[in-house]
């Protein structure tokens, strides 16, 4: 990430639906599903090589004891395990990580870059053992041992024979597939050892860059599935259709089908690979040389029932449904089946191109999209847990967010079907600032490793029509003889989507201009930042990174407002009550590295614009007001001024492990300040104050054409008398940004002042509305002290008059209805005062005193209400989620009793 840039340039569902299960969602494309698939899970045996002396050809047979193993659950790294079985505390809660042996490397340093030290219990391999028993059903034919992912190297054994060593498993982003039919035993007990090596500082690995801390062990074992498969001669694997519509009418697609074969056998095979689309059939025979790998195409010129007319589409979240077909293929050896698959696919293209202000604009179906989205992460762990990813990828769609980027962290099967499902877009690509970008290091086998990583990847992500693009480099593009070397392997390998040369504005000498900019800020910048830095510049301001700098134009792959500090129940949570005030060096190990190992910035900001707190529950509380503030700004930001912006990724939408910086949503699935920021910022009719001229807009982020609306503004003094009033009448195009005035000044304004946006149709509906807090206290930004991470503020806004705000009780009533396996609690809001409820935070709790219910879907949160204003708002959330318990609806706000 931004660390690495810096060295280098010195050196969803309805809410009737949401919490329901995805079972479709969890069909697999590579390799082929089959009914012969044995998921090699529960009840593997792991210890570290220190403990023992036997080999590999003993440890895989039942001559050998595993006497005092961890029993372990693949897949798992080693640490994982060893913390799951609470041979180690939590790694998570306050610092207990830095007691863990191993952790010698300095706090906010990128482990990844650093060498274990050698009495580390992790720079000794570690053996995962497995003893299981394979169908009778095996016998006669080919069985495949399949390996999703290991980290790093590894020595893997079967019943006394060794299948690979570590030359041959070496690179953590590559997938193993070996014929295994000659050692294994079918109807009978088999054993499986593998001796798994941890990365060096010199592997392409996997890394956190500054974004959390990472585990002593570098995450090494087998961390994604392990599983067996049979077939007969010739193995199907990686089906795959590729769509090119005619545009811009969309109403015809030529898709082209390939699949890949390999030939098991010593000698040639002659088949027939088959495909079937609904109704429509394909086929053709193929001819395989002695152990060949091949793949195999069916093209529309070959076969013109591969031209559909009228497609179903496949289109994002908010332009439409995320339609999928079905897709059979078989190969046929004498009229047998060999090997055959089930998958899905989605008919859509997408497009891209450099536009006129030099941002990357993609198009979907023909069709402009803005790209909103926020940066991913995996659990610190590499922990899988469907039940959680169901959870975040509900969060991403409840926002409006219609994008998640990768950098690096390619995640599994099931969240890319989900996404497919979803009709939620993925960035994806390679990691920063570790090996992976240290080129002229690279030695011969790097240069391999890196290959078949890619196309191991490419593999498995051409299938997904969620996937909008690919990047070969994230801070730096690869050099010119690498980067020409990914592109022959994604042409080859037919990569249906844009392939960007890195996440940076960084041209080269093989594609040119990336069209996105890698900029930041990532550390607090005011609200009125992402306006006012313009592609123009401003006066004083020094030369940014390649690309401009961070304010609300082009593409920033990955930009932020700052910390995240979460809710004071996640704080004391995460910290433990012995840190919880004033804030500390627990607290900062929750940071970030490098540039980001404090959230001292954010914190002067805040006592500055909102006055210094003395308690923690009252920092918890302004940290949302300022958050909600500066990442609604963000994303309006972008929003108004599409298409001069074409994309903003929010760094980062999720965390690692618990966290105060980067997030949109805590690691304990509380959605907080942030979150409602963003989800007010991209409501589908939004009306949107301009920080920069004081203009109104009215943004559509939908794609149907709207009219009729009717706008009203106003502002309010802080005792709620009202100083300006105007109506506008107006119709909003789809996929639209319009000024529709500009405020004039106003006299007599109080130090905080409020502008109230809504917006009605034709019937007088609310469509959208948006709430501001404002200072006749001039916010401004030192320009001349811009760096590649923020733009310092030289004058803040001052908010602190609003604690003079009087506290009101509000009236509450709630009712809870039970629909299948959710349950939704409408809470109903009245403000019988002639003050002005402010920021009001609604909570759903088990019972009196009891947790809150996690994860839960607001139809609105932080909220504030004029005198007299009554509102209602929903949760939706699980049932089961509450026991026996019944919810208790928590009300609470700066000014609220």
């Amino acid at each position: 990430m931004r660390l690495c840039a810096q060295f280098l340039l010195i050196s969803f569902l309805s809410s009737s639906s949401l919490f329901a299960a995805e079972a479709a969602a969890s069909k697999t494309s590579a390799p082929s599903p089959n009914s012969d698939k044995l998921v090699l899970r529960d009840h593997w045996a792991l210890q570290s090589s220190a403990k023992f002396e036997a080999k590999g050809e003993v440890v895989s047979t039942a001559a050998f004891s595993p006497q005092g193993w961890h029993e372990v659950t693949v897949p798992t790294t080693v640490v994982a395990a060893l913390v799951k079985d609470k041979t180690l505390p939590d790694p998570f809660f306050a610092m207990n990580l830095r007691q863990f042996a191993g952790v010698t490397y300095p706090i906010g340093g990128n482990f990844s870059n650093i060498a274990m030290e050698p009495d580390s219990p992790y720079a000794v391999s570690w053996w995962y053992r497995k003893q299981f028993a394979a169908p009778s059903s095996y016998a006669g034919k080919t069985v495949w041992l399949n390996f999703k992912g290991i980290n790093y190297r590894a020595n893997v054994w079967l019943n006394g024979k060794q299948i690979a060593n570590s030359n041959d498993v070496a690179g953590a982003w590559r997938t193993y597939e070996f014929n295994v039919t000659s050692a294994l035993k079918p109807g009978a007990e088999n054993i499986l050892a593998i001796q798994v090596f941890a990365p060096t500082e010199n592997d392409l690995a996997i890394t956190f860059v500054d974004w959390n801390p990472a585990p002593p062990d570098k995450n090494m074992g087998l961390w994604r599935e392990v599983y067996l498969t049979t077939s007969g001669p010739v193995a199907l694997r990686y089906p795959t259709v590729v769509s090119k519509l005619t545009l811009p009418a969309a109403d015809s697609a030529q898709l082209t089908v390939t699949a890949q074969l390999k030939n098991s056998t010593d000698r040639p095979v002659k088949g027939k690979l088959k495909g079937e689309i609904e109704q429509v059939s394909f086929e053709q025979d193929v001819e395989l040389a002695a152990k060949e790998t091949k793949d195999v195409t069916f093209t529309s010129d070959q076969f013109p029932r591969l031209v559909f007319s009228n497609p179903r589409l496949w289109w994002p979240a908010q332009m439409g449904k995320p339609n999928l077909y079905p897709l059979t293929m078989t190969f046929e050896v004498n009229g047998a089946v060999s090997d055959h698959s089930q998958t899905e696919f989605g008919i859509r293209q997408v497009t891209s191109e450099v536009n006129a202000t030099g941002g990357r604009a993609f198009h979907v179906n023909g069709k402009n999209i803005l790209i909103r989205g926020g940066g991913w992460t995996p659990d610190m762990m590499l922990r899988e847990d469907s039940q959680r990813l169901h959870d975040e990828f509900r969060y991403v769609r409840d926002m409006g967010l219609n994008t998640v980027r990768l950098e690096g962290k390619l995640e599994t099967q099931e969240f890319f079907d989900l996404a497919d499902h979803e009709g939620i877009l993925v960035m994806a690509g390679w990691c920063c600032c570790d090996f992976w970008e240290r080129w002229p290091r690279w030695k011969p086998q790097d240069f391999e490793i890196a290959q078949q990583s890619l196309r191991d990847q490419i593999y498995r992500l051409r299938s997904h029509p969620s996937l909008v693009m690919w990047l070969n480099g994230s801070d730096n593009p690869p050099p010119p003889d690498v980067e020409q070397m990914y592109l022959d392997i994604e042409k080859k390998l037919l990569w249906p989507n844009p392939v960007v040369s890195s996440a940076t504005g960084k041209a080269t000498s093989v594609t040119g201009d990336s069209g996105v900019k890698m900029t930041g800020p990532y550390e607090y910048v005011a609200p009125n930042y992402w306006e006012q830095d313009t592609p123009q510049g401003q006066p004083n301001r020094k030369q940014c990174n390649p690309g401009g700098c961070g304010g609300a134009y082009g593409f920033n792959t990955e930009t932020s407002m700052g910390p995240a500090v979460p809710p004071i129940e996640s704080i004391r949570v995460m910290i433990g009550k012995d840190h919880l005030w004033p804030v500390d060096d627990a607290w900062n190990y929750h940071a970030g590295g490098g540039e980001f190992k404090t959230i001292q910035v954010f914190s002067n900001a805040l006592a500055n614009r909102y006055g210094k707190s003395d308690n923690v529950e009252d920092f918890a509380a302004k940290s949302q007001l300022q958050t909600y503030e500066g990442v609604r700004a963000m994303y309006e930001a972008y929003s108004r001024n599409k298409y001069e912006a074409t994309g903003v990724i929010q760094w980062m939408l999720n965390n690692a492990w618990p966290s105060m910086i980067w997030h949109l949503y805590d690691y304990y699935l509380r959605p907080a300040g942030g979150y409602f920021g963003a989800k007010r910022a991209m409501e589908a009719l939004h009306p949107v104050y301009g920080y920069d001229d004081r203009s109104i807009w009215v943004v559509s982020s939908q794609y149907q054409d709207v009219k009729g609306l009717k706008l009203t503004t106003k502002i309010y003094n802080l005792d709620m008398t009202e100083k300006f009033s105007h109506e506008d009448s107006l119709d909003a195009a789809a996929d639209s940004t319009a000024k529709v005035f500009t405020l004039p000044e106003v006299q007599g304004l109080s130090p905080v002042y409020f502008v109230a946006l809504r917006l009605a149709d034709s019937s007088g509906k609310q469509v959208g509305s948006n709430f501001y807090w404002l200072s006749t206290k001039p916010e401004t930004l030192d320009w001349a002290k811009t760096t590649w991470w923020m733009t310092p503020t030289d004058s803040f806004a001052d908010y602190t008059a609003l604690s003079q705000l009087p506290k009101i009780k509000l009236k509450t009533t709630s009712h809870t209805d039970r629909k299948g396996d959710e349950s939704v609690t409408r809470v109903t809001l009245e403000n019988p005062s002639k003050s002005l409820a402010f920021f009001v935070r609604l909570k759903l709790d088990k019972g009196p005193k009891g947790d809150e219910i996690l994860p839960v879907l607001w139809e609105d949160n932080y909220i504030s209400l004029l005198p007299g204003e009554k509102r209602t708002v929903a949760a939706t959330y699980r049932a089961n989620d509450l026991g026996t318990a019944k919810p208790i609806v928590e009300v609470s706000g700066w000014n609220v009793e």
